[in-house]
């Protein structure tokens, strides 16, 4: 089981449901979506953030993947354009998520809790 946040660049929206709405338009547009291009110089930064505090999720490493949050890797792959949209795994959800907010926000990111369907503080 995994828990999921998205990030992305862009301006601020005014509410949860405006957030939710211009979640939908950037998922549908980029991961999965119409377009798949390369995550935006921005997203790199901040995934590289994400990974000098946790390594990728590699199958071939010998990483001890008990201590690592992410749910899939490489990170880079859930990235496309301005948006980020990844999963950590439930039990460590806590920590990292706590530690991808504070991040998001030191970069001016969006940070979005599409399980809530709200904005992160």
């Amino acid at each position: 089981m995994s828990y999921h946040l998205a990030v992305w660049e862009g301006p601020r929206p005014v509410d949860d449901n405006a957030a939710q709405a211009a979640f939908a338009r950037l998922r549908a547009e980029y991961p999965g979506g119409r377009r798949r291009i390369q995550a935006s110089t921005l997203i790199q930064q901040y995934i590289s953030q994400l990974l000098a505090r946790w390594p990728d999720l590699d199958s071939d490493a010998e990483d001890d993947e008990d201590d690592i949050p992410w749910s899939d890797g490489p990170l880079i792959n859930n990235a496309s354009g301005p948006l980020f949209y990844f999963g950590v795994v439930y039990n460590k959800y806590e920590e990292a998520t706590e530690f991808a907010v504070e991040r998001a926000q030191a970069l001016g990111l969006i940070c979005f809790d599409p399980q809530t369907g709200r904005l992160a503080p």
